[in-house]
Order: structure tokens, then C-alpha cells, then sequence
């Protein structure tokens, strides 16, 4: 395990970079300690309030903000109880089992890690001491969860060269260094994500802004089996300058994805029956696509809607960022393809519809204001004190 300690003079900034990364489906709150409410109840101003009400007790102090990162190694499996009693144990290594903090699982690399933000001022407004923090509490902090909980040691890691990788940032056209920027998202995606097809591997590439093109079918580049990387925008447009797959350092060249595409077939098996749940109950949950895709980010699944020229939808691809696995809609069943889903949110948008449409019209049929039925409709004290009143009122006398 690796921890990194940042510290700041804005706890607000810590919060919105992990309530973004949660908002686009890189990163999920797990949970938080300190708070009265429910974890459930929080928002991010519920959030915000409960730092800043003890912030506000030390203005002289102005760096006030912690931002912590544990990470781990590929090969340790964890799951978010795992994952919440480390960042617990951890913070109470560290001095800080005492004061609020929120826990993050993040989605943006390709090895575990969780990200924690809280304030190094206390309730009384005292200043905790950071210095050295890293070095000596946090350090046999480090130590001591990796024995309890037989995690890989970080000297193990890069003795044995089992890389923490860094979180991928998109790549922007004309602020990043294209081919950097390609070869870093490209090797990242290709070693650790299971995909059975180019479709797939875009599904997952465009994500970070970078799409795979084997050229139009009739192309010489096509039929020679050649591949390029490019930087892309929102809609998938291609941009730039773009890169040759055997010119990118790890040779993600198509010949070689075709190996990969057959062993992933395999790899990623045991996480298909997860992944149909997962979507099965988000589509309760939902009315449209829209819907779905804000239900499947509270789970670290990213939907991919793919549209012809004409905006019709031809097919709909599902990454598990928690597993690191890829199924196109029909892979995944006859029921997660597009047109199965289109079908399940329309029945589901319509009963709606019907539904409040029959409430509405129960509710007409109820009001003595329409001067329909009116059996079993009571006056409330309010009417029937107007109507006493009307009674009493009495005419003055000239």
C-alpha cells in the first residue's frame, strides 16, 4: 500500500475534485465519519458545511485541508467493506480517527485506491501538526495494515515492479503532448481492461478522449490489418495528428489486440453475471437512458450509447471501471442489448405516464371544487371554520 498526503488551503476544492469525479463516473462515495446525517443525506453543501463550521474556528491557520490517497497493488483484492475499514484504521494511525472525513473510491486508475478528504483542525479550533505526518505516523500506519491485512508491501512493489499506476487524465487536443498523452491512456486501458473487440476498446478509450481506427474497410490501411491511435472530442470527432500503434511503446498494434480480444473473452466470464445485475436493478430505477446512465455511475459502470448519422441508436457498450471488464449490450444478454433496453425504458416511461395520468383523474374525481362524486369527502377545519364564520357574520345596523 501507498499513501499520499496532500494538504491545501481549500477544503472546497478538495471536496469538488472527488464529487466531480463521482459525477462522471470515475469515483464513489463510500461513505463518512463525523457527520449527523446519513451518509445518503449528505450532499455536497451537507458536505462542505460540516468542514467549514470547524474551519472557521482557527482563521489563522490557513492551510486547512487534507487530501489523502491509499493505493494499492493490482494483486490485492478488495471490496469497499475491505476498502472503509483500511481508510478507518488508517485515519486513527494517523491521529485523525477524530475528526470528520469523507472516503472516495476512485475509478480513474487501473489498481485500487481510495481518496480521502478531511481537515487537520480540530473542534475546539486547535491546529493539528502536519509535519512529518507522511514520513512517521502515516509510514507505520502503511505498515501495520499491510500485516494485518496482508496487503503487497510497497518495497515489494517496486522491488518486484508492480506499478502504482497514476489516474488517467483525458487527453485534450492542443494542451496535452499528443503522442504522451495517447501512449499513456492506450498502455493503461490495453494492460488492465478486458475487451473482446475494438468496439469495446473505444467504448472505453473515449472516455479519456482517445479513439482506435483501423481506416474505411476498402482502405489499404484496413486490410493490412493497420491501426492508429487519435485524440478525439466529445462527440468521437477525430482530431490531430495521429499516432501509429507500433510507433506507441507498448505495440498495441491490432495483430496484437486480436490475442488479447481472445483471451479476454475468458478473463472477464466471472464478472458477467455481477454486471447483468447491476444494470437489471439500475433499469428499475429508470425512465429513460439518461436515467440509466446516472443509476450505472453510482456503480462504476460507464454507458456508451452508440448513434448513427441520423441519431438513431444501433448499440449501447457497458464498462465496469470496478472490475475493469467491457460487454457490448448483446454480449451481455439478448435483454442488455439496445434494442431490449429502448424497449424495457419505453414500457417503463409509459406505465408512468398512465399511472399519473389515472392519479390525476382520482384526484379530480375527489375535489368538491369540480362538482363531480363527492361520496366520502369530508371538510377540512379550515372549510368548515369559513363556513362557520359565514353563520355568525351579521349585518350593521345604520
Amino acid at each position: 500500500m501507498v499513501a499520499r498526503i496532500t494538504t491545501g488551503k481549500t477544503i472546497r476544492g478538495v471536496l469538488h475534485y472527488n464529487e466531480s469525479k463521482v459525477e462522471k463516473g470515475q469515483a464513489k462515495f463510500l461513505g463518512a465519519r463525523g457527520y449527523l446525517s446519513q451518509d445518503k443525506e449528505l450532499d455536497f453543501q451537507k458536505k462542505l458545511m460540516r468542514f467549514q463550521e470547524i474551519i472557521e474556528a482557527n482563521t489563522r491557520t490557513k492551510t486547512n485541508a487534507l487530501h489523502i490517497s491509499l493505493n494499492f497493488s493490482p494483486r490485492d483484492k478488495m471490496d469497499e467493506t475491505l476498502l472503509w475499514k483500511i481508510a478507518e484504521d488508517y485515519m486513527k494511525g494517523i491521529g485523525f480517527g477524530e475528526q470528520p472525513y469523507l472516503v472516495y473510491r476512485h475509478f480513474d486508475a487501473a489498481h485500487p485506491h481510495i481518496h480521502l478528504v478531511t481537515t487537520n483542525i480540530r473542534e475546539n479550533g486547535q491546529r493539528i501538526e502536519t509535519h512529518n505526518l507522511g514520513r512517521i505516523q502515516s509510514e507505520k500506519a502503511r505498515k501495520d495494515i499491510e500485516q494485518r491485512y496482508g496487503l503487497v508491501k510497497a518495497e515489494e512493489q517496486q522491488r518486484k515492479r508492480v506499478n502504482l499506476l497514476q489516474p488517467l487524465d483525458k487527453a485534450e487536443y492542443g494542451k496535452t503532448e499528443t503522442k504522451a498523452a495517447i501512449s499513456n491512456i492506450v498502455g493503461e486501458v490495453v494492460r488492465h481492461y478486458k475487451f473482446t473487440s475494438l468496439a469495446e476498446l473505444n467504448a472505453i478509450l473515449r472516455q479519456f478522449n482517445v479513439t482506435a481506427y483501423r481506416g474505411e474497410e476498402d482502405s489499404k490501411m484496413y486490410q493490412k490489418k493497420g491501426l492508429i491511435y487519435c485524440i478525439s472530442d466529445a462527440d468521437g470527432n477525430r482530431k490531430g495528428v495521429p499516432i501509429k500503434a507500433s510507433s506507441i511503446y507498448s505495440k498495441p498494434t491490432y495483430k496484437k489486440l486480436e490475442k488479447k480480444f481472445e483471451l479476454n473473452r475468458t478473463a472477464r466470464k466471472p464478472y458477467r453475471g455481477q454486471l447483468q445485475s447491476t444494470v437489471s436493478h439500475a433499469l428499475t430505477r429508470s425512465s429513460s437512458l439518461e436515467d440509466l446512465q446516472v443509476e450505472l455511475r453510482k456503480k462504476g459502470v460507464h454507458l456508451t450509447v452508440r448513434k448513427n448519422e441520423e441519431g438513431r441508436i444501433y448499440g449501447i457498450t457497458f464498462t465496469d471501471h470496478i472490475h475493469r471488464c467491457v460487454f457490448n449490450g448483446s454480449s451481455l444478454g439478448k435483454e442488455f442489448s439496445a434494442n431490449s433496453i429502448q424497449k424495457a425504458l419505453m414500457v417503463k416511461s409509459t406505465n408512468e405516464t398512465q399511472a399519473e395520468k389515472q392519479q390525476s383523474r382520482e384526484i379530480r374525481s375527489l375535489s368538491p371544487s369540480t362538482g363531480s362524486q363527492t361520496s366520502g369527502y369530508e371538510p377540512t377545519p379550515y372549510e368548515l371554520s369559513q363556513k362557520k364564520k359565514k353563520k355568525k357574520r351579521k349585518k350593521k345596523h345604520l
